[in-house]
């Protein structure tokens, strides 16, 4: 897909998928204790999809970019090629930085396509 072709809506689904809270929790379990960690999947699952630039969520995450050539951002990647949407992101408010709850790799993906596009994400 050409870069000038890219939209918010040819890229992304509107909401996230189910099997995205199960996967967000378990990651959370690693930084929260599992009743808070079920707690914040909870308020994720009724928070408002809304939307940020890639480059702006990356540098909140001060994670780093994964490389093109990572596998699970290159199977993405071609996801879009082939007109397959991904699934919004999940993201929890750290006290110093953005927790990328489930979709770090979608996030890289996004990034690689145009920083600038919006990303769907639930925030809380």
């Amino acid at each position: 897909m050409k870069k000038k072709s890219l939209t918010q809506d040819n890229i992304w689904i509107k909401e996230p998928e189910e099997h995205d809270f199960p996967a967000a929790q378990d990651y959370l379990e690693l930084l929260f204790e599992p009743d808070q960690a079920q707690k914040i999947v909870e308020k994720l699952k009724k928070a408002p999809t809304i939307t940020k630039k890639s480059k702006d969520i990356l540098r909140a995450s001060k994670l780093a970019l994964l490389p093109e050539t990572n596998i699970h951002v290159r199977e993405n990647l071609k996801k879009v090629e082939k007109n397959k949407k991904l699934s919004p992101i999940l993201l929890v408010r750290g006290e110093h930085e953005l927790i990328i709850a489930d979709g770090y790799h979608r996030l890289c993906c996004s990034y690689y396509l145009t920083e600038d596009l919006e990303v769907p994400c639930r925030l809380v």
